[in-house]
């Protein structure tokens, strides 16, 4: 266990009489500390998990920090996602909660590489919606599979394809930055007939298409 010497977190006043309150029902109360550990990511936000642990049964590269008689243990891992973070009660002290008030974020996620132009040595060849499944297969798939997407064309129709993604792209947020900054470009560079590709994948709900092609 380790103690630095400027706090990873601050905890009121309110939240350590909350505190002090909840283990009070322990038979022995002053053994414990309260633990803040990081367990994951939510939008925006890092998700902590907060407990009641045996001090004495903290790892050895825990950082364990006392506020008044209340000890607080953080993971070392957890150190950098919580430092300058602020404990405090809301409520009363019987029916409050207890809040985490943490400025640290998780980095954004990387935007999804654009699909490169170069298309080698496929020959295109067969009608219009040929060439666009070819330019899919030999060329677009193979690079937006290691995000583990895929793209299929569902129709060709006046100068538009229309293609359902699927995999890792179907409900990513940042499928559109694909499709215009990739797929589109390099099937319109590609295949001179086609002057627009749309987006026809349900992201919401992972199934059928919001596109139905239009009646002859």
């Amino acid at each position: 266990m380790s103690d630095q010497a400027s706090p990873v977190i601050t905890v009121t006043e309110g939240a350590r009489e909350k505190v002090r309150l909840i283990r009070s029902r322990d038979d022995e109360p002053e053994r414990l500390a309260l633990k803040l550990e990081v367990t994951g990511e939510s939008p925006g936000k890092y998700d902590v998990a907060m407990s009641l642990e045996v001090l004495a049964e903290a790892a050895a590269d825990d950082v364990v920090q006392w506020h008044d008689d209340l000890a607080v243990i953080v993971p070392a891992a957890s150190v950098p996602m919580l430092r300058g973070a602020t404990l405090d009660r809301q409520g009363d002290l019987e029916t409050g909660g207890i809040v985490l008030e943490n400025p640290n974020r998780p980095a954004p996620p990387e935007p999804a590489s654009p699909v490169s132009g170069d298309f080698g040595d496929i020959d295109l060849s067969g009608d219009v919606a040929q060439q666009v499944i070819q330019i899919l297969e030999q060329h677009i798939n193979p690079q937006i599979a290691s995000h583990g997407g895929r793209a299929d064309l569902v129709a060709v129709e006046e100068g538009t394809a229309y293609l359902r993604l699927g995999g890792g792209c179907q409900g990513c947020g940042m499928a559109q930055v694909t499709l215009s900054q990739g797929i589109e470009t390099a099937i319109i560079s590609a295949v001179e007939e086609i002057e627009r590709v749309v987006d026809v994948t349900d992201h919401a709900s992972g199934s059928n298409p919001y596109y139905q092609p239009a009646k002859k």
